[in-house]
């Protein structure tokens, strides 16, 4: 018992190590995509080509003088961001990269992830409040309708998968779809998977909650230093976590010809990463009537069409 504790405890410190590495470097990464997008070289000076940009970065915000609003709650002030980037740190514990290698194996992984990604959502909601300040309290209250909405439709989208999986552990979703993808079974439901991330990332065409020209920077309005670094790795955790879950439920996970199943894992990720990269670069902001409608007005009833379809065919067959 104390030697798997042992290990479980040095894969845990090995993952959140690389995670946060790869945080940083993400950062790297879509500056120079979007800026190749636009006919830019991006980041250049630091390293060559930019490569020690995001450890200036980091430097940069935590030594930076610690700012606190005259009318914050101090305490809630401070806790929101820690907060943010554990929930989404914690995530990571139970994703099995490949069948032997994961911090630990749950046979509920999936209800794990969404528990405590519904919870992380709270942190932007304090966030926001604690500020005092007008402009943090309207990003965080656009952010938590946003992000408690489209957590409906993310949590539907996955329900035909586990239908045809039987199971709500990561690893045996993953063991069944040895012979055919689940994207195969489920497009629909991959279709809104994605719409459904992007609107849970904040990311754009659905960065509604840090809209700068109506909100400056929404519910991190007033964070500056390490509490907005914070923030800011805390929101490329989470789109590691739901590429993770992306490639686990309908991309097969770890599963590919004559690669080791991690580098595959990490090529499909890298995929992912792409995607929300050029869709950033490549399509306007919607308002947020019209985002909220499409999920309430269109993605509901999709969803909740497939679930029942999927229930039918499987009774069929």
């Amino acid at each position: 018992m104390g030697q798997e504790l042992v290990i479980a405890i040095i894969k845990m410190i090995v993952v959140f190590a690389l995670a946060l590495l790869v945080v940083a470097y993400l950062t790297y990464l879509e500056r120079k995509i979007i800026g190749h997008m636009q006919l830019r070289l991006g980041p250049m000076r630091v390293g060559p080509h930019g490569l020690l940009q995001p450890i200036a970065d980091g430097l940069k915000l935590f030594v930076k003088e610690d700012i606190v609003p005259r009318e914050a709650d101090k305490w809630t002030y401070y806790f929101a961001p820690v907060f943010d980037l554990v929930c989404a740190l914690v995530l990571l514990a139970v994703i099995p990269f490949s069948y032997h290698f994961m911090v630990t194996r749950l046979n509920i992984g999936v209800l794990y992830i969404l528990s405590i990604a519904s919870v992380g959502s709270i942190a932007i909601l304090l966030a926001g409040w604690a500020s005092g300040s007008k402009y943090p309290i309207l990003g965080g209250l656009r952010s938590a309708a946003q992000m408690f909405s489209y957590e409906i439709f993310l949590g539907f989208s996955i329900i035909g998968v586990l239908m045809i999986s039987g199971s709500l552990d990561l690893v045996k979703i993953v063991e069944a779809q040895s012979r055919v993808w689940n994207i195969v079974y489920q497009p629909v439901a991959f279709v809104i998977y994605i719409i459904a991330a992007l609107g849970e990332l904040k990311r754009i065409p659905f960065d509604l909650p840090e809209a700068e020209n109506e909100l400056v920077a929404g519910h991190h309005t007033e964070y500056s230093g390490f509490k907005f670094a914070y923030f800011f790795l805390a929101e490329y955790a989470h789109m590691i976590i739901i590429s993770c879950m992306a490639v686990i439920l309908f991309l097969g996970g770890w599963k590919g010809p004559v690669l080791p199943g991690i580098v595959w894992f990490l090529i499909k990720i890298c995929a992912f990463f792409y995607f929300f990269i050029w869709v950033r670069g490549t399509f306007p902001r919607y308002r947020y009537d019209q985002f909220m409608a499409i999920g309430w007005k269109i993605m509901l009833p999709v969803v909740l069409a497939n679930i029942v379809a999927t229930g039918v065919v499987m009774r069929l067959v």
